[in-house]
């Protein structure tokens, strides 16, 4: 597989570190929003994870001219009907003012929320949607799902998001106090992107790229 250009839609760092580090085996060179300046954020507006991914990858491949990989992803609580879903990034925008809400806004307001729900009702799930979009308008798009509870107060400093305060039962820890490399086999986008590795290697992307 040759070498291709591939543009992460993300400002977020965190999420550009977990990317790159998830498509390191294959011969991409990575770019994120932060190389393209002049794109402004592109609003998630739609109703699914799909929805969103699939808009923002479109929206930037057309933009850049380039392919384009994008994410959306965020936590379903059983106990709380499946919220924060695709608001999990703004969960607590109700909070803050108008200023957008810090990991740690929306990580306390969940946890409020949670007060008083018992251990065995905790059950969460992370959920991904990757997409992967050409600006010819060709996209795909692959899922991924990572299940635990959620814990009564934050441990650990890696990851973000609300990795604080997602317990992992095969781990006995939440995911931010796993190393990278064992969140990276383990995530939620971390299994959609192992999907999307092989859809890159079966479509044969280098040619599609160009």
């Amino acid at each position: 597989m040759s070498a291709f250009t591939l543009v992460m839609a993300t400002h977020n760092p965190g999420k550009v570190r977990e990317l790159a580090a998830l498509l390191g085996d294959l011969k991409v060179r990575l770019l994120s929003l932060a190389d393209f300046p002049e794109i402004p954020d592109i609003p998630e507006e739609g109703a699914t994870f799909q929805q969103n991914a699939l808009a923002k990858a479109q929206a930037v491949a057309g933009l850049t001219g380039l392919p384009a990989l994008a994410d959306d992803s965020g936590l379903e609580v059983e106990a709380l009907g499946g919220r924060p879903g695709v608001r999990s990034a703004r969960y607590a925008a109700d909070l803050t003012g108008g200023a957008p809400p810090t990991d740690r806004d929306n990580w306390l307001k969940l946890l409020k929320e949670m007060a008083g729900i018992p251990w065995e009702r905790r059950g969460a799930r992370f959920v991904c949607v990757a997409a992967l979009a050409w600006p010819g308008g060709r996209v795909h798009a692959t899922r991924g799902e990572c299940s635990g509870v959620i814990s009564f107060e934050p441990q650990g400093d890696q990851g973000f998001g609300y990795d604080p305060v997602f317990w992992v039962p095969e781990f006995k820890r939440t995911m931010a106090e796993l190393p990278p490399a064992v969140k990276n086999n383990i995530s939620h986008r971390a299994r959609a992107l192992a999907a999307l590795k092989e859809l890159l290697i079966s479509l044969k992307i280098e040619g599609e790229a160009n």
